[in-house]
């Protein structure tokens, strides 16, 4: 019996397998999309909050002055 089905040899044999699928591609494209959309609405929109701003600090975060009126303790 002779093979019905040959594997394809030469250069583009392995050029179809470097090439990554279609519905692979168009999902990557698609999910980069996306993300620059949600990126350019949120910067956009500014910040979530009345007077939030960036720290200028350095970034180490908050400190006891952004607390405001959270301090606890009950004192």
């Amino acid at each position: 019996m002779s093979e019905s089905r040959q594997s394809p040899s030469g250069a583009g044999a392995v050029l179809r397998r470097a090439v990554p699928p279609p519905a692979l591609c168009g999902f990557l494209v698609l999910l980069a999309l996306l993300f620059t959309l949600s990126y350019a609405v949120g910067a956009a929109a500014g910040p979530v909050a009345p007077g939030m701003h960036g720290t200028g600090r350095g970034g180490d975060g908050a400190g006891a002055d952004d607390m405001g009126d959270m301090h606890g303790g009950g004192h």
